[in-house]
């Protein structure tokens, strides 16, 4: 069995790009803080590379931003290629099949925050 859930904040915008075929996919990288503490009495983060193909893509692409508090579901998948440089590469990256938002866009934030100014004064 191979599934994976995450929940973190984006760490950048998404990329949107097409396949040759005209297939969307994104990528994000998703911020995930571990459960425990370091020597030092800090959070640690790990920083997850996420892709997302067809309509979930564009979905992406158009509604989510830096910052963002996201739940993913899908499955680890692990690829390699070769680099510039010739040397092969492998890279571990989550395949998503489902993407939650988890809060609110900043527009709406910013909407709301503004009817609270103004019903306050």
């Amino acid at each position: 069995m191979n599934k994976v859930f995450l929940i973190g904040r984006l760490a950048r915008d998404p990329e949107l790009r097409y396949t040759a075929a005209g297939t969307p996919v994104g990528k994000f990288t998703l911020a995930v803080d571990r459960n425990f503490q370091n020597a030092n009495g800090e959070r640690e983060t790990d920083f997850i590379d996420v892709v997302v193909w067809r309509q979930l893509a564009e979905t992406c692409a158009n509604h989510l931003a830096k910052g963002r508090l996201v739940a993913v579901a899908g499955r680890l998948q692990i690829r390699s290629y070769d680099a510039q440089d010739g040397q092969r590469r492998r890279v571990a990256e989550v395949v998503a099949e489902e993407v939650k938002f988890l809060d609110k866009r900043k527009a709406a934030l910013d909407a709301e925050e503004e009817e609270v100014e103004d019903s306050v004064f």
